[in-house]
This record gives C-alpha cells, structure tokens and sequence, in this order.
C-alpha cells in the first residue's frame, strides 16, 4: 500500500557518503529515497518471512524462535494484520510449522484480531511434544501451556511477549 509523503527530511553528509548511497540505490534499482527509507524504515512483511526462513535454517532454532516472539510481540492489530497476511515458506519441520502456527495465534489472540488463514492449513502435531523431559513437569505444562500450544499438541509454560 503505498502512503502519500507529506513530509521532508533533510540530513547533513559528506560527497562520499551521498556518493555511496547513490551508487547503493542505483545497484538496488531504486531513488535514492526509496532505497535509504527501505534500509531505516525496513518492510515488517519481509522481517517477519527473514526470521521465519531464519528458524527453518537454524541448527538450534530457540534464538530465532525468540526473535519471532520479540517481533510478534511488538506487532500492533493493524501491523500484524498487515504483516501476517500472506503465507511465508515455512519449515519442513511439523513441530517448528506448529511453533510459529501456535506464535501467531497466540499473538492474534492478544491483539484481538484473527489469525491469518494460511495458518489454519498447519495441521496440528500427532503426538504431543513437551518443553521438558522431565516427566514431573508434564502435568503443569498440560494445565499451563496457552490454547493455542495446547491444540497444536505444544506444551509450554511461556509465549509470545514472555520469556522462561
């Protein structure tokens, strides 16, 4: 969607440094002001498809996992909406799909908007995965892990916005 500009920003560089971002924006095929709003302002869409593709490639996917719930966190109605609305490709894996299914429902949940439709086509896991193997812990997270974990068969004890 593209926004009237109604307003100006002038900044202050040397020739070198108006010099490369000229020759940046020409390699990007972009004006100059599109290519610097793009590298200050950047498209949450295409964050939210580079932290996804980040977990599918992750050999240890908590840290983007954690990034995913920081970003999520920070969505507003209209941002997540906006965001979310076209599918990313998502992982092979059926739990990791899950994680991020269960991440952006939850997160719909508190903005009070749906989730987007794409993620009703992740079918739920089988057999349930637990946050630990300890079995002593089981029960708690059966009875704590949020809805949308517990209908994917994901059992946690925290979610989008908080951290164990």
């Amino acid at each position: 969607m593209k926004q009237n500009k109604t307003e100006q920003l002038q900044i202050r560089l040397s020739p070198r440094e108006k010099s490369r971002i000229k020759r940046a924006a020409r390699q990007a095929n972009l004006p100059m002001s599109d290519w610097v709003l793009g590298r200050l302002l950047p498209d949450s869409q295409q964050k939210f498809y580079d932290i996804v593709a980040t977990i599918n490639n992750a050999e240890t996917p908590s840290f983007p996992l954690a990034s995913l719930n920081d970003f999520l966190a920070q969505l507003t109605a209209d941002g997540f909406n906006d965001t979310l609305q076209a599918k990313p490709s998502l992982p092979d894996d059926e739990y990791l799909a899950n994680y991020i299914a269960a991440m952006i429902e939850y997160a719909a949940h508190f903005n009070k908007v749906a989730a987007p439709d794409w993620v009703a086509d992740i079918r739920p896991l089988k057999k349930p995965r637990f946050a630990s193997d300890l079995k002593s812990l089981r029960q708690h997270l059966l009875t704590h892990s949020p809805a949308p974990f517990r209908s994917r068969n994901i059992f946690i004890d925290s979610t989008v916005g908080n951290r164990v």
